[in-house]
């Protein structure tokens, strides 16, 4: 659907050559001298690049029309991801490559949203924060209280996160899916 760039918007997401782009943000400029262009700064919805354009103003660019269903992961089948939707309860096959990093942070039961462009899963918002147990660490030593100290932990997903030395295998820890970091022992 053709969008002028006049009304181009935060959030607004845009099928370019590139692939597909949401708007982060925009300024339109009118200069003292020639005509007015809107500057914009992109980021690629599925390589998370972000990049800067210009246009000048009232050209047209095609803006897509994702959709976002909230399904929850009922289990994997080998590099398959299974999800219901939680409105119809119809179930749809996803492919670990489309779900990019956000796999590391689903776990059975777990429920996120995706969202849907053409029939294909291009992204994935997860919530702020994830709860996920400890399969692998080494024990913390009695009496090894350096402030600050940290341990490689592996969680159930298969993701590796930098926790204190007091965590141990069995603890549900809260990990933030923006940035990976251990936040707090649940």
């Amino acid at each position: 659907m053709p969008v002028s760039t006049n009304d181009l918007r935060n959030g607004m997401t845009l099928d370019l050559e590139d692939g597909l782009f949401s708007v982060i943000e925009f300024q339109h400029v009118k200069p003292g001298k020639g005509g007015a262009f809107v500057r914009t700064k992109l980021k690629n919805i599925r390589t998370k690049a972000v990049l800067e354009r210009t246009w000048r103003a009232d050209e047209r660019l095609e803006q897509a029309v994702v959709d976002k269903a909230e399904m929850q992961l009922l289990y994997r089948d080998g590099d398959q991801y299974v999800f219901m939707d939680n409105r119809d309860f119809e179930q749809l096959q996803v492919d670990a490559a489309s779900l990019g990093e956000a796999s590391r942070y689903l776990k059975d039961g777990d429920s996120a949203v995706l969202l849907i462009y053409k029939g294909e899963v291009v992204d994935v918002e997860l919530p702020a924060a994830v709860e996920l147990m400890v399969t692998e660490t080494e024990p913390g030593v009695q009496g090894d209280r350096v402030s600050g100290a940290r341990k490689p932990a592996t969680v159930e997903t298969g993701l590796v996160v930098s926790v204190p030395l007091f965590v141990n295998v069995g603890d549900k820890i809260k990990v933030d899916t923006r940035t990976g970091e251990y936040l707090t022992r649940v």
